[in-house]
């Protein structure tokens, strides 16, 4: 028993020992394949080392052997790397097809000792595909219209793993709201088709900007895109805004003029406008701007809109306006009456922008009690009284309103304790009373009885003050027994009052002597005003003594400065036998012997251009003349004017020429026989060189032989300065003052301007007959006098013509004429 127990435990040691040595050459991987990634027409490796390799090695692709030779023919992008001597026999892909996306198994089959097989872990081949370029289903241009959503769809076909889309619009923004991805399975099982929805609502701000998809995957890291133009059609955006009429701080001043623009952008910007004030329409051709002329504090928060159309749609944008304006008494403050101690408040409701500052002033004291709308008091003796409320606004007039807080009381009278009546008038008596509250009855007395209303011959009238009443007792047609002591009694809820009223009659004389008296002394008043202002007028004048020549000379002298003629101009002026005093025909000097009045007419030329100087050959341009200076005569001031009357002081009567060596014969005379004695005259005449043709003897006052003593012509005196060429001409005034030589020394070339001149004639008439005197006779005077003298004639050359016509009456009738020259 013990010998076989002993075999059997050598049996089993042997099988042991076996199985160890056979365990000791076991085939075994040194490096198995692992998973792998490749991107088309890459390379793959999958390694395999075995180790006491026995068996047969082949690789498996979805376990489908692919071969037991390096060369793995049939599948000519397949092979076996390596040696055998290491063991090595590494799966080589090159280039990898979408096909090759598999699981991949390295196997040895098991030994020809019985060896047992080996297998590797799966490794799975995963070869990544990259995406086609994306596409948009919508086109690359695409138009819209604002807020209408719209989907633009984004296709990427055959990518491994499936393309991811993103969506990036116009202004480089990558979108992720309102986009649905999709992926499909393509038939082979392996790629995918991608899409991305973008849901979109277009906007103003979308116009014309471009949208972009993009597509990628891990295949293939370069993004891919597609791009689509996107054009919107949208409605009219407006912005309106204030243009002018505004100040710096942004308020329209009342009254100003405001301009409103309204800005519109469209597309299609085919627009039409329309503006509304609070949705009213207005009516006008308005466009983009709209003006609206005196704005005034009704405007004030008004609401300006401005309405644009297109194709599209329409569109609005408004403005609210802010008017400036001065304040407004919404409601003015009231008056209350309160008990004592009670509270009020007193409102000052006032309406303004910018909001007026308030400022409540308690009238008694002069002190500010609040600067807030409303005023709320405790009422006391202090507290009670008038307040003033004034508003203002910067920039516009201060407004104010005055309101008064009543003390309920007792009333008091205040009218005046006598009062007075005119008997036979109707008298008024007054009671007036400060009542808070308003009286509750007024009742008026006398003699101990109360008047009553309806007698006929009083009647009562009450009128409401703010602070009480006032009762008028009216007595008709009073007469004496209705004078005397009157009770008025007033009475409210809080007590009463009475007073007595004495009326007395009053006469109404002294008011008529008062009126009487203030006019009298009015009038004494203005009758001294007068005396005074006559005194003070007189006390500047210096009167020459007064004697008939003076008398007349004064009235004709200033008969001739009220005159409105210069004595530069034609002065025409004749007498009138009406007339006492003829200031045209008075000579100083001068006087008629015969007893008639003298008829003198006057011709009067102004000055210019140049004067021939009796015995010089010099002649005087005004242009070079410089006027001497005279000093002015005591006593005359006639603001730079000296009247041509008072040349008579100053002035020398020229020589006597050589008489008429023939007479007039008065049975034979007539004109034409007196015009040939006037030629004559002229021949002798040394002043002129120049004859006096019988046509310009015009002017030559004819007179009666029986009137002319010894066959002459009568002499009529001194000859009148005033119509001498030497008047006005202070270089033939004074024979002592010569010419002086002009300063050209080419006449020819220096034009000499109208010449200087001034006429003057004097004729005297006594008879029927027409005075004709030539033109270039300046002076011409017919003195008739006691000695029988003959006529003197002074003349100058170049003299305007004058004509007049005398009828055959008394010299006392002449008619007066005038004529106009040229200065």
């Amino acid at each position: 028993m013990s010998s076989h127990k002993f075999l059997l435990l050598l049996l089993r040691l042997g099988s042991f020992l076996l199985t160890a040595v056979t365990a000791l050459k076991e085939q075994k991987f040194a490096m198995e394949p692992q998973d792998q990634t490749a991107v088309v027409n890459s390379r793959v490796t999958l390694p395999c080392r075995v180790i006491d390799k026995v068996g047969i090695l082949q690789w498996t692709k979805d376990d489908f052997g692919l071969g037991t030779h390096r060369n793995l023919s049939g599948f000519d992008r397949y092979s076996m790397v390596g040696s055998d001597e290491e063991g090595d026999y590494s799966l080589d892909i090159y280039p990898v097809m979408i096909e090759d996306d598999a699981r991949y198994q390295c196997q040895v089959s098991p030994g020809p000792q019985s060896e047992p097989g080996i297998r590797s872990h799966f490794a799975t081949v995963t070869v990544l595909v990259p995406p086609e370029p994306p596409k948009i289903v919508q086109g690359d241009y695409l138009v819209t219209t604002e807020d209408r959503e719209i989907e633009l769809e984004c296709i990427s076909y055959g990518g491994k793993p499936a393309a991811e889309i993103t969506w990036i619009d116009g202004h480089g923004n990558v979108l992720s709201n309102g986009i649905e991805y999709i992926v499909d399975e393509l038939p082979d099982g392996r790629r995918f088709t991608a899409k991305s929805i973008l849901k979109l609502t277009p906007r103003k701000e979308h116009h014309n900007t471009t949208f972009t998809c993009q597509a990628q995957n891990t295949a293939e890291r370069t993004h891919q895109s597609a791009k689509l133009k996107l054009e919107v059609k949208y409605a009219p955006k407006v912005t309106v805004s204030i243009l002018s009429g505004a100040a710096s701080n942004g308020r329209i001043p009342e009254g100003a003029e405001v301009r409103l623009g309204c800005h519109a952008d469209a597309n299609p910007s085919d627009v039409t406008y329309r503006w509304f004030l609070n949705d009213q329409i207005i009516v006008g051709d308005y466009t983009t701007e709209l003006v609206l002329h005196n704005v005034t504090r009704k405007y004030h928060d008004a609401i300006v809109k401005c309405e644009v159309h297109n194709p599209v749609g329409k569109s609005e944008e408004s403005e609210t306006l802010d008017i400036s304006y001065g304040p407004q008494f919404r409601t003015k403050p009231r008056s209350l009456q309160a008990d004592l101690g009670g509270s009020v408040t007193l409102a000052c409701d006032v309406d303004g922008n910018p909001f007026p500052d308030i400022t409540w002033v308690h009238e008694d004291s002069s002190r500010i009690v609040s600067t807030s709308p409303n005023l709320t008091l405790r009422v006391d003796s202090e507290t009670a009284g008038r307040y003033y409320c004034k508003a203002q606004v910067p920039g516009f007039p201060e407004i104010g309103a005055e309101a008064a807080i009543y003390l309920r009381g007792p009333p008091s009278i205040i009218s005046h304790r006598t009062q007075f009546g005119i008997e036979g008038d109707n008298v008024r008596v007054e009671c007036t009373a400060y009542s808070i509250p308003a009286p509750e009855r007024v009742v008026w007395t006398f003699n101990g009885r109360e008047v009553d209303s309806h007698d006929q011959d009083y009647s009562i009238l009450e009128d409401t003050l703010p602070e009480g009443i006032r009762s008028t007792l009216i007595i008709r047609e009073s007469q004496e027994r209705h004078f005397g002591m009157y009770n008025c009694s007033v009475t409210n809820p809080y007590g009463s009052d009475v007073v007595e009223i004495n009326l007395m009659p009053q006469k109404n004389f002294p008011m008529l002597i008062f009126i009487i008296g203030f006019v009298v002394a009015v009038i004494v008043l203005v009758i001294a005003i007068l005396i005074i202002f006559l005194w003070h007028r007189q006390s500047n004048k210096k009167e020459p003594p007064e004697t008939d020549a003076n008398t007349i000379e004064k009235q004709c002298k200033e008969s001739d400065r009220s005159s409105n003629i210069s004595d530069l101009k034609l002065d025409l002026r004749t007498g009138s036998s009406h007339s006492n005093v003829h200031c045209d025909d008075y000579v100083p000097g001068a006087e008629s012997e015969t007893g008639s009045e003298s008829v003198i007419t006057r011709i009067g030329v102004p000055l210019a251009g140049p004067v021939n100087v009796p015995g010089q050959d010099i002649y005087r341009y005004s242009a070079d003349y410089t006027e001497p200076t005279f000093p002015p005569k005591d006593g005359q001031n006639n603001n730079g004017y000296v009247p041509y009357v008072d040349y008579a002081r100053d002035y020398n009567p020229p020589i006597m020429q050589p008489p008429i060596s023939s007479s007039i014969d008065p049975t034979r005379e007539s004109i034409q026989s007196t015009r040939l004695q006037l030629n004559s005259l002229q021949s002798q005449n040394p002043v002129s060189s120049t004859s006096l043709p019988m046509s310009d003897l015009t002017d030559i006052h004819m007179a009666n032989t029986q009137n002319i003593p010894n066959g002459n012509l009568p002499n009529v005196g001194a000859i009148d300065p005033r119509f001498s060429a030497t008047y006005g001409n202070p270089y033939l005034r004074n024979p002592n003052i010569g010419l002086p030589t002009p300063n050209t020394a080419n006449p020819a070339a220096t034009p000499a301007p109208p010449p200087y001149s001034r006429d003057s004639s004097r004729s005297f008439v006594n008879a029927s007959g027409m005075v004709t005197t030539n033109a270039n006779v300046v002076n011409t005077v017919f003195t008739n006098g006691a000695n029988g003298a003959v006529p003197q004639v002074s003349r100058l050359p170049n003299s305007p013509t004058s004509q007049y016509i005398v009828s055959n009456s008394n010299i006392s009738t002449i008619k007066r004429g005038t004529m106009a020259t040229h200065v």
